[in-house]
Formats: structure tokens, C-alpha cells, sequence
């Protein structure tokens, strides 16, 4: 069994943890899970609010110590694949 990818957003500030996480689950398939360490107070708010408009589904989230908060998001069968939300609009 593959472990879930991890981003280390360890000292980024807000939008930065939340940008990469969003960037990463792009690359992944629906279903698939990713974990952010974020030491950013705001991340908090930032990743569940980013799952729910995202489509994305926040799976859990814990204090692991510290000061860094663990997110588990998985990614979600509505969110647009990154092929489609690169590509530009067929009436172009």
C-alpha cells in the first residue's frame, strides 16, 4: 500500500498551504488522499472552507505537535481534473 503524499507547508503563511495542497490534488485521482503539515493558525479555517467549495473532502485533522497541524484531504469526484482546468475553453 502506497502512503498518502505529503506537503510540508511548515512555516508558509496564508494562501500558501492551501495553494499547494490544491495544486497537488489537481495531479491526483479522485478518491486519493493527501496530507498537509501547516503551522499557519489560519490553515484551520483555510482547509476545511478550501474542501467545501473545492468539492474536496476533509478526511481528518489533528495537532501531531509541535505547533504543526495535520489535514488529510481526499480528493473529490467533482473536482475538475488539471488536464481540463489547464485547458482553455473549446470556443477559443
Amino acid at each position: 500500500m502506497t502512503e498518502d503524499p505529503v506537503i510540508d507547508a511548515r512555516g508558509l503563511l496564508c494562501p500558501l498551504p492551501v495553494l499547494r495542497l490544491r495544486k497537488l490534488l489537481l495531479d491526483q485521482p479522485p478518491g486519493a488522499r493527501v496530507r498537509l503539515w501547516a503551522t499557519d493558525a489560519m490553515a484551520q479555517v483555510d482547509v476545511p472552507h478550501f474542501c467545501d467549495t473545492g468539492g474536496h473532502r476533509l478526511v481528518s485533522q489533528s495537532d501531531i505537535g509541535g505547533g504543526v497541524r495535520e489535514f488529510t484531504v481526499e480528493r473529490g469526484t467533482s473536482a475538475p481534473a488539471a488536464a481540463v482546468a489547464a485547458s482553455p475553453p473549446e470556443d477559443v
